[in-house]
């Protein structure tokens, strides 16, 4: 049953879904690696289809291009974080525990999932840290976000806008609040690893844990103001 676990992604990501092949679900985690290893700049399907010991053509039929792909890796990610937000708070009443178990997972360093075994989630955070805002930062934006291709990152952000709500009804600023810590989640540890003049959060073990640190007093604070 384990294995039979899947995120449901918006079928627009893809030309075949990849989750349904050996060869597609070989793409996708194959193609984490290889954008972790040479950087999304230099990742292309050519490299890809050596890896994989496949053809460019065969890896066309699943996405149209490189960049779609990449929107397909960070759709699949946002999409997990809310899955394990939700499994996680489902019997808790409470939305500042919400809100913190929220804040958790969204800047705790991921672990491999053993229950979906086709992707390396710890792998694939790297991706998120360092090239998640290339899959916005497009001429082609308003036309991506027309078919709907960042709706699981908008249903995250809207889920951790509720237990927004909930603690401070009258908080004005909820959704704008939580995509701003979800860009930071990431941004923040990418600041303190590559431009360090920018964050007071060092680049050591407990990296992640002072971003948790950072994003909880941000939010709680602002919410009790």
């Amino acid at each position: 049953m384990i294995a039979k676990l899947q995120i449901q992604l918006n079928p627009a990501l893809y030309l075949r879904d990849p989750q349904t092949t050996e060869l597609g679900q070989k793409i996708v985690k194959e193609s984490i690696f290889l954008i972790d290893e040479i950087g999304f700049e230099s990742f292309t399907f050519k490299k890809l289809s050596i890896r994989i010991n496949s053809t460019e053509a065969s890896i066309y039929r699943y996405f149209e291009n490189k960049h779609r792909l990449l929107v397909y890796l960070i759709a699949w990610y946002w999409n997990y974080i809310e899955y394990r937000i939700t499994f996680e708070t489902h019997n808790i009443s409470s939305p500042e525990k919400k809100l913190q178990i929220a804040i958790r997972f969204i800047t705790n360093k991921l672990q491999d999932d053993d229950n979906f075994p086709g992707i390396s989630e710890s792998v694939l955070q790297h991706i998120v840290i360092s090239e998640s805002d290339k899959t916005y930062l497009t001429k082609n934006v308003d036309k991506i976000n027309k078919e709907g291709l960042f709706k699981g990152y908008k249903s995250l952000c809207m889920t951790i806008a509720s237990y927004m709500n909930e603690i401070n009804p009258n908080f004005k600023y909820p959704r704008s609040l939580t995509s701003t810590c979800l860009e930071a989640a990431h941004q923040q540890i990418f600041f303190a690893k590559h431009l360090p003049k920018l964050s007071e959060i060092k680049n050591d073990e407990d990296i992640y844990e002072r971003n948790f640190e950072f994003l909880s007093t941000l939010i709680f604070n602002t919410l009790k103001k």
